[in-house]
């Protein structure tokens, strides 16, 4: 096996270093995690990204056991929110992972009718500057949740994690990302795959002799973004990390860009999930 290419980093706003590209355990079960993260660190990625919720953070923690240069992200599920009940809620989390600190905690959904964001918000910039965890951020806000936090805090998230692909490109949210210096980070960055079937995906894919996974995770990062796709085999990994051998040029870019669709969303609604 070839040595794995580095990962270009990001510039956080907290002054801190992210890898770009990671990797998402979203539906990996616990069981399997282990094994599973521990090959997608001999692939190369740095940045592994789990949550509460997903169920798999002790089997995470396992793979990520003694190793060092990694980058752990791990987030507060929606019924944890609040000020007490998050620091709680993170402690358990920090228990099932076998560490001391995280890299990044989020916040996984906004839930604006329990009306409990600011508080969690403010709980997990304690936990900041606790030393717990070394940057924050959230996950599935909109532009106007994110400006109450900042104008309630005074303290801008670092990271911004959103379904974000080809066909749903919150070009909107990511100008709001871009004004404040949040890091746009994508989660369903294939389109749960479908973004590799599409024609203009495939056209360029056979004009780069490329995998078409790795042209849409390119353009996800020549965009700025932090895409994180999951996967669970070696194959599906080395295609991923081949993205750092794709260049697109601007050409290829404005024909991904104009992929872009108003009801392309697959997710649940910000505006008022809460699962």
């Amino acid at each position: 096996m070839n040595a794995p290419t580095a990962f270009p980093t990001l510039h956080l706003n907290d002054g801190r270093e992210m890898p770009q590209l990671g990797f998402g355990t979203y539906k990996i079960e616990n069981d399997d995690a282990t094994d599973v993260v521990a090959m997608a660190l001999e692939e190369g990625f740095r940045l592994i990204d789990t949550a509460s919720i997903y169920g798999n953070e002790q089997g995470v923690g396992k793979a990520l056991s003694g190793k060092h240069g990694l980058f752990l992200t791990t987030k507060i599920w929606n019924d944890d929110q609040g000020y007490d009940e998050t620091k709680a809620a993170f402690h358990q989390s920090l228990a099932r992972l076998g560490r001391d600190e995280v890299d990044l905690l989020l916040m996984h959904w906004p839930c604006p009718d329990k009306g409990k964001f600011v508080e969690t918000w403010k709980a997990m910039t304690e936990l900041r500057d606790d030393g717990r965890v070394k940057s924050i951020g959230v996950s599935n806000f909109n532009a106007d949740h994110l400006q109450t936090l900042i104008d309630e805090s005074g303290v801008v998230p670092a990271v911004n994690q959103v379904e974000l692909h080809p066909t749903f490109q919150q070009k909107e949210l990511r100008a709001f990302h871009k004004e404040h210096n949040i890091i746009t980070q994508s989660w369903y960055p294939l389109g749960s795959g479908e973004a590799m079937s599409h024609p203009v995906i495939q056209d360029i894919a056979k004009e780069l002799d490329a995998d078409p996974g790795a042209v849409v995770l390119r353009w996800h990062m020549q965009s700025g973004c932090s895409p994180i796709p999951k996967a669970s085999s070696r194959e599906h990994m080395a295609a991923n990390r081949g993205a750092m051998q794709v260049f697109l040029n601007r050409d290829h870019m404005a024909r991904i860009d104009a992929l872009d669709s108003a009801d392309g969303r697959k997710g649940p609604d910000p505006k008022t999930f809460c699962g």
